[in-house]
């Protein structure tokens, strides 16, 4: 009998491809997710993709006695990877209190039902954006954790001292906190990508969006920085390699092979890249010249982080593989793919 991975936020950008990526690797999935930024055809894409159609619950996982009847349908759960969230820097500035009570309270929710239910493992969806501004680049799993600059980073480090409390606590639970860079692309059918609902948030679906002409332009936030052309440095990493390294993290939990009960994993490239040299990176790989410019920079926002990806690498045996231009192609495929669909 295959095992049962439950995937909050499932039909989400990253949730949808690990979805996927579990497929693929014999799990069932049950996929729970309350569509505040994705849309239920998404669950027809990933069957499309795999053959297999995921078991889907349209729930919020702010909703305990929800979540409670949701154990007891989908009996034999054996972990979970939690990325249901909100999950925009500039949006958390304005907004704190959606931020901490959607992002605290779900995790929580999850972590008091697991024992109840036998769920042994969870792996995090975390964030670099715990490391703030690094003191030392690439930065590596022992950096020290910094003053968050925006609700969203400090949910994220709540979250993981939320999760090793109840460990330490006693809870028979083992965790593994993957902090992932900036993950971007689509899927290669480019029948799965990032589709936010209203003004996207993030660099590269507004980037295509303004390649294709729903946006008129991209604004870039200061040239002001302390980088070599003045814009704010990423480590950009492939949503497909992302993914996968959430199944390998399963599989770690699963097969007891964990040295501590929990453990942190950097997920990304090792390279830094300015988002101008991101731009520029686009018009090369796709051909398509992109109308953007200078604005001021944007409340929340570090100045240069990427990673060093050597522990992953070692330690589970995963490793980024998609090149940048090959990224970036796929994520324009996606855009021209959602216009065939008539998306806007």
């Amino acid at each position: 009998m295959k095992e049962i991975i439950l995937v909050t936020g499932g039909t989400g950008y990253i949730g949808s491809h690990t979805v996927v990526e579990l497929q693929n690797a014999g799990y069932d999935v049950v996929i729970v997710d309350n569509l505040s930024n994705s849309s239920a055809d998404v669950v027809d894409n990933i069957e499309k993709v795999t053959g297999i159609r995921p078991a889907f619950e349209q729930l919020d996982c702010l909703n305990f006695a929800g979540m409670d009847a949701l154990f007891q349908k989908y009996q034999g759960i054996k972990a979970i990877i939690h990325f249901a969230a909100s999950k925009a820097v500039g949006e958390s500035v304005q907004k704190p209190l959606l931020y901490y009570r959607n992002n605290l309270v779900s995790l929580i929710n999850l972590l008091e039902l697991m024992p109840k239910y036998g769920v042994g493992g969870i792996v995090f969806s975390s964030s670099c954006t715990v490391y703030g501004q690094p003191d030392e680049l690439p930065v590596t799993e022992n950096a020290p954790i910094k003053k968050a600059e925006s609700p969203y980073g400090n949910t994220k480090q709540i979250n993981e001292e939320i999760i090793r409390d109840t460990i330490t606590s006693g809870a028979p639970i083992n965790a593994i906190l993957l902090r992932y860079f900036n993950p971007i692309g689509a899927h290669p059918t480019a029948l799965l990508g990032e589709l936010p609902n209203g003004v996207p948030q993030n660099l590269i679906p507004y980037l295509t969006q303004t390649a294709i002409g729903i946006r008129e332009k991209l604004g870039v936030f200061g040239d002001d920085y302390n980088t070599p052309d003045g814009s704010c440095i990423r480590d950009y990493i492939n949503v497909v390699d992302l993914a996968k390294a959430h199944v390998v993290a399963i599989s770690r939990i699963l097969e007891q092979k964990q040295e501590e009960k929990v453990e942190v994993f950097n997920i990304g490239t090792g390279r830094g890249l300015s988002v101008l040299e991101l731009i520029h990176a686009f018009e090369a790989a796709t051909g398509v010249k992109l109308n953007y410019q200078i604005v001021g920079r944007r409340a929340g926002d570090i100045e240069k982080v990427w990673a060093n990806p050597e522990r992953a690498n070692n330690v589970l045996g995963w490793k980024a593989e998609t090149s940048i231009e090959d990224t970036l192609r796929s994520a324009w495929n996606w855009q021209l793919k959602l216009r065939e669909r008539g998306i806007q």
